[in-house]
C-alpha cells in the first residue's frame, strides 16, 4: 500500500506517517516548499501550489489511498486577512487534489479520507453530538468547517468511498494546544478558562493517527468524529495537566473578557464548549487506546521524559 497525504509535515502528519512506516505503508506527501521534498523508497515528496492548483502529478503514481490533513492552522490571530487564509487553504488544496485526481487518471484509488473540525458543532454545555447533527455553530470557525464539508463532498463524483474525521482537542506534547495549556502550569500561572465547565473533547494524538489509518483500511464512507470516548471540562483537563506536571492550581480562573482582549476573535477556541460522541467510529470497529485523559496525559509526559532524559544522556 502507498498512501498520498497533504499536510504531512504537520503535526498529526507526522504521526500518520511514522505510524503507516512502522505498518509497512509506503508515503508520497505534497508540500509547497521545494526545499522539504525528500526522495526515499518509503517517503517521497512532490511539489504543489494550492493557491495557484499547480500540482506534480506524479504524486499518484502507484497510490491507492489519499489522506488530506491540508489547511492552515487556525491557532492564530484571526485578522480579517488571516481569515482568509484559513478558509482558502482549505478549500483550494481540496479542489487542487480533486483535478489532480482527475487529471493522473489513477484507477488505483481505493479510499480517501479528510479531516475537518468539531467546530462545526453549536458551542452548548448540555447537547452531546453525533455525526448526524444538523445545526451548525453560527460563527467564523462553524461557517469555515461547513465550507470545508461541502468541498471535501465534491469527492464523491470518483468511483471510491469518501470519509470524513471531526478532529477534537489533540493532545500532543510535540505541538497543538497541550503545550500551551500546560506552559502556564508549569511556571505556577495555570488556571482554567472562563467558568471551566465547558465540555472538551480531546484524543490523543496516537489514536487520532490510528483513526485515519482505520478509515482508509476499512474503507469507511461518510462522517465520523475523531475525539476520544470521554470529553471533559476544561476545569478537569486542567486539573489534570496540573497533576501529572505535579504542580499547583493557586490562581483563579481567567475572564473570558481578558481573553478576548488578548487574542480577539480567536479566543473563541478557549471557551467553546462541544460535548462530541465517538460511538460512531467505536461502532464501526475502532478501539481506543486510551479512552481515559488522565492515563493519556501520564502516558504523554512519561514519554516526553524519556525522550529528553535519552537525548541528554547521548549530548
Amino acid at each position: 500500500m502507498r498512501i498520498l497525504i497533504t499536510g504531512a509535515t504537520g503535526l498529526i502528519g507526522n504521526e500518520i506517517t511514522a505510524l503507516c512506516h512502522k505498518n509497512g505503508i509506503a508515503v508520497n506527501y505534497l508540500t509547497t516548499r521545494k526545499n522539504k521534498i525528500v526522495s526515499e523508497d518509503k517517503y517521497q515528496g512532490f511539489y504543489w501550489n494550492p493557491t495557484t492548483g499547480e500540482i506534480d502529478l506524479n504524486c499518484f503514481e502507484n497510490i491507492t489511498a489519499v489522506l488530506n490533513l491540508a489547511g492552515a492552522s487556525i491557532s492564530k490571530r484571526w485578522t480579517a486577512t488571516y481569515k482568509n487564509t484559513i478558509l482558502n487553504s482549505r478549500i483550494d488544496s481540496l479542489r487542487t487534489l480533486h483535478k489532480g485526481i482527475k487529471e493522473s487518471g489513477n484507477s488505483q484509488i481505493k479510499s480517501f479520507v479528510s479531516a475537518s473540525a468539531i467546530g462545526i458543532y453549536q458551542n452548548s454545555y448540555s447537547n452531546f453530538y453525533e455525526e448526524n447533527e444538523t445545526t451548525i455553530e453560527n460563527n467564523f470557525l462553524g461557517d469555515v468547517v461547513k465550507r470545508w464539508e461541502e468541498e471535501i463532498s465534491s469527492f464523491s463524483t470518483f468511483d471510491f468511498p469518501v470519509a470524513t474525521i471531526r478532529v477534537g482537542l489533540v493532545l500532543s506534547e510535540k505541538g497543538g494546544a497541550l503545550p500551551e495549556m500546560a506552559k502556564p502550569i508549569k511556571y505556577f500561572v495555570g488556571s482554567a478558562f472562563g467558568s471551566g465547565e465547558q465540555w472538551q473533547s480531546w484524543i490523543h494524538i496516537t489514536d487520532l493517527a490510528r483513526i485515519f489509518l482505520f478509515a482508509i483500511e476499512q474503507r469507511l464512507t461518510g462522517t465520523y468524529n475523531g475525539v476520544g470516548p470521554n470529553p471533559v471540562t476544561n476545569s478537569k483537563l486542567v486539573k489534570e495537566i496540573a497533576k501529572v506536571l505535579q504542580r499547583p492550581l493557586l490562581l483563579p480562573k481567567v475572564p473570558q473578557f481578558a481573553m478576548k482582549t488578548i487574542l480577539g476573535e480567536m479566543s473563541y477556541l478557549l471557551f467553546a464548549s462541544q460535548r462530541v460522541s465517538s460511538k460512531k467510529i467505536e461502532e464501526a470497529g475502532f478501539t481506543f487506546d486510551y479512552e481515559n485523559v488522565c492515563l493519556a496525559l501520564e502516558h504523554i509526559y512519561k514519554v516526553s521524559a524519556r525522550t529528553k532524559k535519552s537525548s541528554t544522556a547521548y549530548s
